[in-house]
């Protein structure tokens, strides 16, 4: 556990460029302002390539920014060497010393700090025991699994006491029951612990279940800062909405009818009312759309090309225009189980004004009038 205070992080403006083979700057980080709270898991999340990495890099003191600052509580760290941070980092790779045996590696940190032999000792069998780890002390990391080697390279980073702990895909060589397991390991350690925790990752359920706020990343900029349910509920553009949840996503054209209008003529009868026309970008969310029989009232008709039971979740495919497909989904078990649709059938699509996303030309959010009889109107056939 950590014994001293949680502290904050600040990052102001902070800039990274490589070179490319040609020559020219490229740009990796751009700009990024950011303040991580005492205590708090924030997660940096994005497709590969968007930044989060070499953020997370900077802040640890494996690369340096080529503009900007960043500050560990109100010490302006920029230009320090990572050993001299105080930061626990886990590697995607975990990037465990393969001569030494698990205590050994746990207990390396704090033999480069030079505590006394029975004081490492000590931190290390409690280590050990956080992480259930106590009869694997003499074996070495080709002798563990994937996800021992994740919970020793997660010790060795909390045995030094950090003030800080970076975590860089620390899950993604795992199983799907063992990422979970994980996953619920980590956020208690980190909130017992109080430890300020920024984690990398391009899974947005593992972020979602485990962070406080997250901070989703595009080409190098931050696209939006929130909680996991406002970031899900409430996207700040087309990106977002697409990245976070898998929206629906259309482009067309807002008529004063308060309809989409979509390539070929397609109209769709948007659930709120907006205030101005022109170039428009609509998201809704699969488990926002509901299916209805042919002729209900609803914002548009479309054909069913796929129905696929997942389980807890029913997923239809629906053909609303020839190069549109929208996907709903619904419980797939219980009372409230969603209706299955066999393919060909033809079906009313609906969703509520607060269950739509619209974006003007620009990509920010447009206001809807929540309180207006929008909500579900005659329907427009595909």
């Amino acid at each position: 556990m950590s014994t001293a205070a949680p502290v904050g992080i600040t990052l102001r403006r902070v800039s990274a460029a490589f070179r490319s083979p040609e020559g020219a700057a490229v740009a990796a980080v751009r700009d990024v302002d950011l303040a991580v709270q005492p205590g708090e898991l924030l997660t940096l999340l994005g497709p590969s390539g968007c930044g989060k990495t070499t953020t997370l890099r900077m802040i640890a003191g494996f690369q340096e920014p080529s503009s900007g600052e960043i500050l560990i509580g109100e010490r302006d760290v920029t230009r320090l060497p990572a050993n001299r941070r105080d930061i626990g980092f886990v590697f995607q790779s975990y990037a465990l010393f393969p001569h030494l045996n698990v205590a050994r590696n746990i207990a390396f940190g704090l033999e480069m700090r030079r505590m006394p032999a029975d004081a490492v000792q000590a931190r290390v069998s409690e280590m050990l025991r956080l992480v259930k780890l106590e009869a694997f002390a003499a074996r070495l990391p080709r002798q563990l699994s994937g996800g021992q080697q994740q919970r020793v390279a997660l010790a060795r980073a909390l045995a030094i006491h950090p003030r800080l702990l970076l975590l860089d895909e620390p899950l993604s060589n795992l199983d799907a029951a063992l990422r979970q397991e994980m996953a619920r390991e980590i956020r208690i350690l980190q909130r017992n612990g109080g430890i300020t925790t920024i984690m990398v990752t391009h899974d947005q359920t593992e972020a979602m279940a485990m962070a406080d706020r997250l901070v989703v990343m595009h080409e190098g900029c931050v696209q939006q800062i929130g909680t996991p349910e406002e970031v899900h509920g409430k996207p700040a553009n087309p990106f977002v909405a697409r990245f976070i949840g898998g929206s629906n996503i259309i482009s067309g054209q807002l008529d004063a009818a308060h309809r989409l209008v979509v390539h070929g003529g397609t109209t769709i009868a948007l659930a709120g009312r907006y205030a101005g026309r022109g170039d428009v970008t609509l998201a809704v969310r699969p488990d926002s759309v509901r299916l209805a029989p042919r002729g209900s009232a609803g914002c548009i008709e479309g054909t069913v090309e796929l129905c696929t039971w997942l389980g807890s979740v029913v997923e239809h495919a629906v053909r609303i225009a020839p190069d549109i497909t929208l996907l709903a989904r619904g419980p797939g078990l219980g009372a409230d189980a969603a209706q299955r649709h066999s393919a060909g059938s033809v079906v009313a699509l609906q969703w509520g004004p607060g269950d739509e996303r619209l974006f003007d030309s620009t990509g920010h959010a447009m206001n809807a009038d929540l309180g207006s009889q929008a909500n579900i109107r005659e329907t427009n056939h595909a």
